[in-house]
């Protein structure tokens, strides 16, 4: 990475919204689910951090994953 771009990075404001991802098959496709998802109406969103990871058990067998996260996303300069 450049030094410039670290520099631009460096002076950057980011908000945090917390969501929670679900899928039927993985904890990857949970997260994948709640960031597609965000994305669409969240404009430049460029980190997540998982909170949390929990799911449903349906007859002893994993029902559905359930994932917690933060995404960081950056405000536009003005």
């Amino acid at each position: 990475m450049n030094s410039k771009r670290v520099e631009e990075e460096m002076d950057n404001v980011y908000a945090v919204s917390e969501v929670v991802g679900s899928s039927k098959s993985s904890v990857e496709e949970a997260i994948d689910n709640a960031i597609g998802t965000a994305g669409k109406t969240l404009k430049n969103l460029e980190w997540f951090e998982v909170s949390e990871i929990r799911g449903h058990i349906e007859d002893g067998k994993v029902g559905h994953y359930q994932v917690g996260l933060k995404l960081g996303f950056r405000y536009e300069k003005g």
